[in-house]
């Protein structure tokens, strides 16, 4: 039997009385690197987590396609994710970049309302 599956906390109603940014996408990366990729990106995303602003912040490598890295990020505001573009610890998760072999790398950024279950 597996074991329960870990589920992030739902944001708090009273974000959604404005508009949040979503920022959602890929990176691609050779699937020979994933292991040393996966450290690395744990710290950019527990570090992106404790940043100011930050609701959600994930990264989930694709089942069907080795190397294909989705994105998931919740912002309350532009200000919040501004901020997160110019960290230290994103400067840093680029810097690793030539060595992990990303190249691909396609982030789209959304404002969105109240979510609704589906």
């Amino acid at each position: 039997m597996p074991p329960p599956r870990k589920t992030l906390p739902l944001a708090p109603k009273a974000l959604y009385a404005r508009r949040v940014l979503l920022v959602v996408g890929t990176i691609r990366l050779p699937a020979r690197n994933l292991a040393a990729a996966r450290p690395v990106m744990k710290r950019m995303a527990e570090a992106s987590r404790a940043e100011e602003g930050c609701v959600e912040y994930g990264y989930a490598e694709d089942v069907f396609d080795p190397g294909l890295i989705h994105v998931k990020e919740l912002w309350v505001d532009r200000g919040a994710l501004d901020r997160h573009c110019a960290a230290p610890h994103l400067a840093e998760w680029r810097a690793t970049w030539a060595a992990l072999g990303i190249g691909d790398r396609d982030l789209r950024v959304y404002e969105v309302g109240e979510p609704r279950a589906l």
